[in-house]
């Protein structure tokens, strides 16, 4: 029996730090932590502003992270030299925009795809693994296809935000259909954003979904029995949706 993988995003422990501009909580503590008690990813998003994350952290954790280390970054030029400096596990290209207080939706793949394809070809080209972020929409999944990534994560904020019944209903066949999609392209697929212990029941029973990123829910939960519990509590959930091997 093989459970989905569980990405553990730590940025929330650095947002915590920056907030008064000490050395602590760190970051690279918590995904110590993290690995200890059973996650497979470390996922960081280093942003252009540096508001969590810092270049520091980034270099730390690649030579500490014993699982895989997945960075979230924007598509810019200075966001490649520093991919292409350290090189992480696996990257995931990400929309950004300073003003926002969190990843508003998914990377509009077909919009980019001239600036995309061969940003992804030089990213590519040096043994890097890439994965684009994006709504569930088929699309976005055949653009993130024709650009050359490896994979997709697919956004479930929208999923997570709708109220109970047929609004988010609807929300969970939109990712169901486009994972099925994404698999059937040869595409990794991956999900993430807003996910909890409880949410995550239903992400976890769409099987083309190998592995599932999720932060906020964590931190959150760690302040209350601390990031070894946290992280295990989750692990739990997923156990429980193991599937056959195949």
């Amino acid at each position: 029996m093989e459970r989905i993988l569980l990405g553990v995003n730590v940025d929330h422990v650095a947002t915590i730090r920056q907030q008064r501009g000490t050395r602590y909580p760190d970051p690279v503590t918590a995904a110590s932590i993290a690995e200890l008690a059973g996650a497979d990813q470390i996922t960081i998003h280093l942003r252009e502003d540096r508001r969590h994350i810092l270049d520091r952290d980034l270099t730390i954790m690649k030579e500490t992270v014993q699982t895989r280390l997945n960075l979230e970054m924007a598509a810019t030029e200075e966001m490649s030299q520093i991919a292409l400096k350290t090189m992480p596990d696996q990257i995931t290209l990400v929309p950004e925009k300073r003003e926002e207080r969190t990843t508003e939706g998914g990377l509009d793949v077909v919009g980019q795809m001239s600036v995309m394809k061969p940003y992804v070809a030089r990213l590519r080209e040096a043994g890097l693994r890439v994965i684009m972020f994006v709504d569930p929409d088929e699309e976005q999944i055949e653009a993130s296809h024709a650009v050359g990534a490896q994979g997709v994560e697919i956004h479930t904020g929208d999923y997570c935000d709708a109220p109970n019944g047929k609004d988010r209903a609807n929300e969970l066949n939109r990712i169901y259909d486009t994972s099925e999609i994404a698999a059937n392209a040869g595409l990794y697929v991956a999900a993430g954003h807003g996910l909890d212990y409880v949410n995550v029941e239903a992400i976890c029973s769409i099987t083309p979904i190998v592995e599932l990123n999720i932060g906020h829910s964590i931190i959150a939960r760690a302040l209350f029995v601390g990031m070894d519990q946290a992280v295990r509590e989750m692990l739990d959930i997923l156990d429980g949706f193991a599937r056959d091997d195949e």
